[in-house]
């Protein structure tokens, strides 16, 4: 499947229902390529809170190849160079945390895109361009294509939503709760009022102006509330979290048979 197609058929798809992935911190691939078997619309790989290496990462990428699932890439920070080499190496989208300010948006797409957009490191001879078996133009034409999701994550970010989203190139805008719960003084309190009240009010301000908002749950039922206030991406937990917990499901399930 062509990536522009691919990249595509996501978009509707959370536009039209949601899209439901999860956060990765292993390092062996054949985890992430057994996920593919899940269902699940993407997986983003962390290498903000993670310990993947671009030689993990490259890794990581050859296993999801060919599937329905979208490689996303959080990376460590706007200015990061991590962000071209998440690129280069077959990642069809970034994401990058702690987003406060305009000039920090705009950062991330002179890195992210290619010209006209940006100012992106012109390599064809990358494994995202097949080692220079692509045509060159249709590589740069497709790479302004791969997705670019924001994190706004504190107090700054919020308040600078409205001038945030005026940025051409932005495809999500993604809250991180725990982020902010420290921001506004309750950290880990997801549930704080306070909380909740920005998000709820973040989440009505990008459904009028018809913006794709994603955040993270970890538990069902906050997966289920988000869902139904309009949040379309949807990040579910950490794959190592989620291996142990269904380890200990099965361990109670032991000493209840």
């Amino acid at each position: 499947m062509k990536k522009t197609l691919k990249i595509n058929k996501f978009k509707a798809k959370a536009v039209q229902q949601n899209v439901l992935g999860f956060f990765s911190k292993t390092t062996d691939s054949s985890m992430i390529e057994a996920s593919i078997n899940s269902g699940m619309d993407f997986v983003i790989l962390d290498m903000e809170h993670g310990a993947i290496t671009t030689e993990t990462l490259k890794h990581h990428l050859m296993a999801v190849k060919g599937s329905n699932m979208v490689p996303i890439v959080r990376v460590d920070a706007w200015d990061s160079v991590l962000i071209e080499k998440a690129l280069d190496l077959g990642a069809l989208g970034i994401q990058v945390p702690s987003i406060n300010h305009v000039k920090h948006v705009r950062g991330v797409i002179n890195r992210a895109k290619f010209h006209p957009m940006g100012n992106r490191g012109v390599c064809r001879f990358v494994r995202a361009a097949d080692y220079a078996n692509q045509d060159r133009f249709e590589y740069f034409e497709e790479s302004n294509s791969n997705l670019i999701i924001l994190q706004l994550e504190g107090v700054e970010g919020v308040n600078s939503f409205e001038q945030i989203i005026e940025v051409e190139g932005i495809d999500i805008i993604f809250i991180g709760p725990y982020d902010l719960s420290q921001s506004v003084g309750y950290p880990g309190q997801l549930d704080h009022p306070e909380v909740l009240r920005i998000m709820e009010n973040l989440i009505k301000k990008a459904n009028d102006k018809n913006i794709l908002l994603g955040t993270f749950c970890d538990t069902k039922e906050s997966m289920i509330k988000w869902k139904n206030l309009g949040v379309k991406y949807l990040a579910y937990s950490v794959d190592i979290t989620l291996f142990v917990e269904k380890l200990k499901e099965l361990n109670k399930f032991r000493n209840e048979i």
